[in-house]
């Protein structure tokens, strides 16, 4: 649809006699359409880049701010707990204020807290993490539904673009904050650099917000409260699948710089090994949705994805460090499991209401239990002095991600077709 947008808005440019003859809401319509793509990938780009660049100046952070192993733990941990209670308000916040003026909200909360990690204290670095974290929360529980709202029928295509646009963001946050914190001489003012991002998603889609009608996301239907998805067979499995997802890729992408130092490569380049998974994430994510998009090709897109990622975790555990690359090139594969199940999201519910309830039981509930990997694997590190028993321990949950992805994908069709024919079997 954003191809075929674009090229309508082009055509017009080269036509103005023809666009005064179409009528003023259609006009509107195209913008608004145009917009909402640019939204999408806007919003994609932020979506990591804050976590991405904090993760490759962890080590750093510590080195100039001298915080002890519990701050250590606490710091990465700080992004799933607020996925999991900002995350929750969500549904509740979009019902009083409408869905695009949610979304501007957590860009504004996003680009202020990224903003406020400029200044060099413990204190103000968790505070700046946690008002931006806060932000993402919102736009990851919100975003499934702005998709199934204005992009009903290509839910799959918008998925894709807006993951692989969070997988470019992760990826330059990656590659470019410690080179960056460099040359500003500071690794908080590596961190902060990346509200400049922020700030340009927030412009961007204030038209957005300022256009949208002041109702609720639910107004095709009643409100729907998200807990009593937990008694159904696929909010179950939905909720399950996502926290352990979550668990492993904020471990290691919290804790993969970290892990590679102290295996001896510099900080720039442990970025760079962070940025490579992310790279490869994007080719990966664009051939797993295509699978996924075809019924009977959803269980095997979802076994290749957790098989890459627990075969990853095994190179991390049992490879010498000049052969990172590999683990690191797996991983990104695995890692693309994440807009497969945001498409089985996106597609959960009769209407956005629907949608809307099940992301935000999926991301709370998800979210909260997830905190226990990178917050887990801190105090591991601290307690056991080496990486051994982590690593060993999430392969372990690797596995059980696989047993999950198989029966998630159990059915030769998407079980993402309504949650009513759910609450049948239930």
């Amino acid at each position: 649809m954003a191809s075929e947008t674009l090229g309508e808005v082009l055509e017009q440019s080269r036509a103005p006699e023809r666009k005064r003859h179409l009528p003023a809401a259609s006009v509107r319509r195209r913008w608004h359409a145009v917009l909402a793509v640019a939204a999408v990938i806007l919003i994609g780009l932020n979506l990591r880049a804050g976590i991405a660049s904090a993760a490759a100046l962890y080590h750093d952070l510590q080195q100039v701010l001298g915080y002890g192993p519990l701050v250590a733990a606490v710091l990465p941990s700080i992004p799933t707990l607020c996925f999991a209670i900002a995350g929750a308000a969500t549904a509740w916040l979009t019902r009083r204020v409408g869905l695009e003026r949610t979304i501007a909200f957590a860009l504004l909360l996003l680009t202020a807290g990224l903003v406020v990690r400029a200044v060099p204290s413990v204190g103000v670095l968790m505070l700046g993490t946690v008002v931006g974290m806060s932000g993402l929360a919102i736009c990851n529980v919100a975003m499934p539904s702005f998709i199934r709202k204005h992009y009903a029928h290509r839910t799959s295509a918008m998925t894709g673009v807006y993951t692989i646009t969070m997988s470019i963001g992760a990826t330059a946050a990656a590659a470019a904050s410690v080179p960056l914190a460099m040359q500003l001489q500071a690794p908080t003012l590596g961190l902060a650099a990346w509200a400049l991002l922020g700030a340009v998603a927030l412009l961007a889609f204030l038209p957005l917000a300022a256009a949208a009608r002041p109702v609720p996301v639910a107004e095709s239907g009643p409100a729907v409260s998200p807990w009593p998805l937990l008694a159904t067979r696929k909010g179950l499995l939905i909720t399950g699948f996502f926290t352990v997802q979550a668990l492993l890729g904020y471990a290691v992408f919290s804790w993969l710089p970290y892990i590679l130092i102290s295996g001896g490569l510099d900080a720039a380049q442990s970025g760079l090994m962070l940025a490579i998974m992310q790279i490869v994430n994007i080719p990966a994510v664009v051939v797993l949705l295509t699978m996924a998009s075809r019924p009977r090709l959803l269980r095997p897109a979802f076994m290749l994805a957790t098989a890459a990622l627990l075969a990853g975790l095994l190179g991390l555990l049992l490879l010498p460090i000049q052969l990172v690359a590999v683990p690191a090139l797996l991983l990104g594969v695995g890692f693309a499991v994440f807009p497969l199940v945001l498409m089985v999201i996106s597609r959960s519910g009769r209407n956005a209401a629907e949608t809307t309830a099940m992301s935000t039981l999926a991301q709370s509930v998800g979210y909260f239990i997830a905190t226990l990997g990178p917050f887990g694997l801190g105090l591991l590190h601290a307690a056991s002095g080496s990486w051994t028993l982590p690593l060993v321990l999430l392969v372990a949950v690797a596995v059980l991600q696989m047993v999950l992805a198989y029966w998630l994908s159990g059915s030769g069709r998407s079980r993402a077709d309504g949650t009513a024919n759910d609450r049948k079997q239930s």
